[in-house]
């Protein structure tokens, strides 16, 4: 099974399995790691926004609009930034690394 490996706020690291299909905010999920994901993967929120280490960034499919519009109100926002719920694990990924940023922004406030 494909693997990857997510570098934690405190600069640990955290190496799961990451079964072909599924998100990285799925599979953090799935491994207890810190990521929020307020709108469960919906394109709504830049809260499971994470920093792709470059030479997996170039593997990745590029952004969408919708994509790139919520990565604007991400914070702590890099070249290499993209949002969790839009990364799904393929074969070609098999070790890719992820760093979540020292912060998040949620827009979704409650009124």
């Amino acid at each position: 099974m494909p693997k990857m490996t997510f570098i934690l706020k405190d600069g640990s690291r955290k190496e799961v399995e990451a079964p072909l299909g599924l998100s990285v905010l799925e599979i953090a999920h799935r491994n207890h790691v810190d990521i929020e994901g307020a709108c469960e993967g919906s394109l709504a929120c830049s809260t499971c926004h994470v920093v792709v280490e470059s030479v997996w960034f170039e593997k990745l499919a590029p952004a969408s609009e919708d994509e790139e519009d919520m990565l604007d109100l991400a914070f702590g926002l890099t070249h290499t930034s993209r949002l969790g719920c839009q990364i799904r694990m393929t074969e070609a990924l098999d070790g890719l690394v992820v760093k979540l940023p020292a912060a998040t922004r949620n827009m979704m406030v409650d009124k």
